[in-house]
Formats: structure tokens, sequence, C-alpha cells
């Protein structure tokens, strides 16, 4: 194949070649890429320029190297996807892993904000507005910490809520089973007042403060795949971000 000439930088359309590969699931999760070469060979570019797409989708944990071994698609595992994205840990401590309990799960339409949270009417033309609402507590070291309510559209997880058990993270779920990978999450933070009905589920009084957290959970495509709202106890909890 050859890539079109236009205003883009060639590594640029290399990357984008790759991404489109990827979301089409050409490569699963674990499989190993063909080499630089054979790449370069295939894209009509120099090896130099396959190399620094690769780069930067490497840098955007889409791809890991493996020293002497090749390149290869990223994998969410329950353990990497929390370490990777569950922001929570006990101030100045080590990294938590929480436990999860389901307590609701119901499939719905979408509220409008929820059909502006998720991208529904401009990134899924004619598309089922419909989701999926699942209810979660996550504890961590036995104690009740987080209340989630995790918003999936039909119209890229169909029937998710037939599944007979959703794991700790949803994420490894979307991978394997949707051909979904979250390379990216973008929280919003606010400090509020606890709701009354989510008191109780976090051994809090209605109206305590408490941190609330918005996620939108991007695909690899740029699709918002998933929508949450989380209700964090700050008793013993923190967010916690590393920045480099």
């Amino acid at each position: 194949m050859s890539l079109s000439t236009n205003f883009q930088p060639l590594y640029k359309q290399v990357y984008d070649t790759l991404i489109e590969r990827l979301s089409a699931g050409y490569w699963k999760p674990a499989a190993a890429l063909p080499s630089e070469f054979a790449l370069a060979e295939e894209m009509g570019v120099s090896q130099g320029t396959v190399r620094k797409a690769l780069n930067q989708l490497v840098a955007e944990n889409i791809l890991v190297r493996r020293q002497g071994k090749g390149t290869y698609v990223s994998e969410h595992t329950q353990e990497s996807s929390m370490f990777r994205f569950f922001r929570y840990r006990e101030a100045g401590g080590d990294d938590l892993i929480p436990s999860t309990e389901v307590i609701a799960l119901e499939r719905r339409e979408a509220t409008a904000r929820e059909i502006e949270k998720l991208e529904l009417n401009t990134r899924h033309k004619n598309a089922e507005l419909g989701v999926v609402e699942v209810t979660r507590i996550r504890s961590i070291n036995g104690k009740p910490a987080i209340f989630e309510r995790v918003l999936q559209p039909l119209a890229i997880f169909q029937d998710i809520d037939k599944e007979r058990e959703l794991p700790n993270s949803l994420y490894t779920l979307y991978q394997e089973k949707y051909n979904i990978s979250i390379v990216e999450v973008r929280d919003e933070l606010q400090a509020v007042s606890l709701p009354a009905d989510i008191a109780d589920h976090l051994n809090l009084t209605a109206n305590a403060p408490v941190l609330m957290t918005e996620r939108a959970s991007i695909n690899i495509d740029g699709r918002v795949a998933e929508w949450s709202q989380a209700y964090c106890s700050t008793d013993n909890f923190v967010y916690s971000v590393s920045l480099k």
C-alpha cells in the first residue's frame, strides 16, 4: 500500500493507518506487529518513519516493546488496568486494588446529558440511544470507599447487560469481548455534598463532603466508550495523580 500525498507528515499517516487497523481488530491484544522493515516496505516509507509512528504509539501505551522480541499490542489485565487507571490511594501510601460489588444493573434510555457526555449523536449516527447503567460499590481494605455509576452505550456494547459476571476492571471485558481498548481517561473532579440516597452505601451521613469524579473513558479511535460518576469518601483515601 502507498500512503496519500497530503499535508500530514508521513509518520502521522503511518500512525493513523496503524490506529485504524488496531481499532478494527486487525491485530488482537498481546499480538505481535510485523517488523519495522515489513511495515515500511508495505507502506512505501522508510523504517525511520515507521519507527517514529511506533514510538508515539508506545508512548501512548497503545503498543508495548519487548526487548529482543518486537512490538506488541498492549493488553489490559486486571492488575495493569487497576494500577494505570485507578486513582485512589491512602494518603502517602502505595497503590491499592479495590474489591467491587455490583448492586444494580439496568438497561434504559440515555438522558440528554448522557447523550452529550457519551457523544452518541455525533459519533453514532442513527444509533440506539440506550445505555446500561451499572451501579457498584468499591471497597478498599474492607471499607466502602466509592459509590460508582457506570454508563455503557448499547451502540458500542451490545447486550453487555447479559454478561453473567462483570470483572473488577471493566476495561478487560471491553477489550476481550468488544474490541474496545481504553487508552485514556478524562477526569473532572468536584467537592460536593453527598446525596442522601448514596450516604448509607458509604457509611456516611447525608450531605457529608465527598469528592465526585466524572470520567470519560476513551477508546483507541478517540470515541468516548464509557462515562461514569463516582462519589468517594475522603476520610481515609485521596485522589492521586503522578505527572512526568
